[in-house]
């Protein structure tokens, strides 16, 4: 199996079958997203239709926008058309997390020798929402209360020695949020011993919201830490 048929294998059979506690749903956007499963199919064949070793960046679980949209981790229809080639007709999303990381990727030399060096996954593969007081429904993250943490821990402990099956290094793992997911994961990294190590990077959506003057130094901090673990 090449690694895009590991990637569209595990995709297309996530599932969980936890309680999760009230007010909050879960979000798998391969059976939610109308032609999300051949979008992401096109994509994994296009990028990683091979047997290369990959190195793991993992972010913390999908989003609305991102995606939940493209079935592709901090990929937006607008990058997916621009950076990738690949169209989706219909849908147009704009995520601020999904330029930071093409940055990024541009940076290290574009979507080729990026995709060909890096996978990129989530501490938890599938997402969650939440309903505000007017009714609007809101990303949720699986560490924002300690119910949900606990809801989903077997998952994510399965999901990561699933993905760690294949092709992927397990000298490092690059970890997107240097705060509750970073912490989680070190936690959890000292207990499964999936990694040598876990390199802590700030997150996407923290440097797009809080950091967007100085954008370019956390993408050379990204970059700094690809080559220093190469």
């Amino acid at each position: 199996m090449t690694f895009a048929d590991h990637i569209i294998h595990f995709n297309s059979h996530l599932h969980f079958d936890g309680t999760l506690p009230d007010g909050i749903r879960m979000m798998n956007p391969f059976r939610e997203g109308p032609g999300i499963m051949e979008i992401m199919t096109q994509f994994y064949k296009k990028f990683y239709n091979d047997q290369q070793p990959r190195q793991l960046i993992l972010g913390i679980n999908p989003g609305r926008l991102g995606s939940g949209a493209t079935g592709v981790p901090f990929t937006d229809t607008k990058r997916m058309a621009e950076k990738c080639g690949i169209i989706i007709p219909g849908l147009k999303t704009h995520e601020p997390s999904s330029v930071f990381v093409y940055d990024v990727i541009a940076a290290y030399g574009g979507v080729v020798p990026f995709y060909r060096q890096f996978y990129i996954s989530s501490v938890c593969p599938l997402g969650f929402t939440a309903l505000q007081a007017d009714g609007k429904e809101i990303n949720y993250n699986y560490y924002d209360s300690k119910a949900l943490t606990k809801a989903t821990y077997d998952f994510i402990v399965a999901s990561l020695w699933e993905q760690l099956k294949w092709n992927i290094s397990r000298e490092v793992c690059y970890c997107m949020g240097t705060g509750k997911n970073s912490a989680f994961l070190q936690a959890l990294n000292e207990k499964e011993h999936f990694f040598k190590k876990i390199v802590p990077l700030e997150h996407p959506r923290f440097v797009m919201q809080y950091r967007a003057k100085t954008v370019s130094d956390y993408v050379d901090k990204y970059l700094t830490a690809f080559a220093a673990n190469a």
